[in-house]
């Protein structure tokens, strides 16, 4: 398809995280928040968007939590039994996609951890996604100073310090042709290539993936602390369009 209007675009939310990292009984994307839940947050923002034909959530397994969630009977929201890897999810999720879309359609991958996500940043990452061939992701400039460091007998080294005018860090959602996305993904599975993102496994194939900036409070919900971040961003993004 050539024409950007007749292409549509699905979203993949990552929701099959047990929780272990935050050291917690619940999964960090069922931690209550705001008036809902940090899942309910994170797919909010595509189910207010006009261009998004349908979402899919990826789950654990053994995830009995969604079936409460009101948001499940949504008839935009379809869920998928995740995998043992971020990347084995995606592409479980994908291929409930696939089986919706067309090959050249778009697909944005999010995490479920996000709950922060503007309206603005989703709308300007699918208007800038539509209007090419290559991957787009969001992504906000490093304001700390890195080091790159080295473990040695004595424990962890700073081996060098990092240029942070080169240095984003990725946010999501990230947005690919579904099939490119399907393909790297699958490349990346079959050869043991352990990616972090979807850029990556993007990269990994020799595909080009354009960036743009989007809003540093976009934040990943990782320790039990960021959940006070998220209320505190979320209202303060309710104040404002409120005003």
């Amino acid at each position: 398809m050539s024409n950007s209007d007749h292409q549509r675009c699905w979203a993949i939310v990552c929701a099959a995280g047990s929780g272990r990292r935050m050291e917690m009984d619940i999964p960090k994307q069922y931690l209550p928040l705001k008036n809902s839940t940090v899942l309910e947050e994170s797919l909010s923002c595509f189910l207010h968007h006009p261009q998004i034909a349908g979402v899919v959530v990826a789950l654990h397994a053994d995830d009995h939590r969604w079936p409460s969630l009101k948001i499940s009977t949504d008839p935009r929201v379809q869920n998928v039994v995740g995998g043992d890897t971020r990347a084995r999810s995606v592409v479980n999720a994908l291929e409930r996609v696939r089986s919706l879309a067309e090959q050249e359609d778009f697909v944005l991958v999010h995490d479920a951890a996000r709950p922060c996500l503007g309206y603005e940043d989703l709308d300007r990452l699918i208007t800038e996604g539509l209007g090419g061939e290559d991957g787009v992701i969001l992504a906000s400039p490093v304001h700390d100073t890195v080091k790159q460091v080295r473990t040695s007998d004595g424990g962890q080294e700073v081996e060098r310090t990092l240029d942070r005018s080169l240095l984003w860090k990725a946010l999501t959602p990230q947005m690919f042709r579904v099939g490119v996305l399907h393909k790297a993904l699958q490349f990346c599975i079959e050869n043991d290539r352990e990616v972090t993102d979807d850029a990556s496994a993007v990269e990994a194939i020799g595909q080009p993936v354009r960036m743009i900036r989007g809003r540093s409070d976009n934040i990943k919900v990782t320790r039990p602390e960021d959940i006070q971040l998220a209320e505190s961003i979320l209202l303060q993004v309710s104040k404002s369009s409120q005003s």
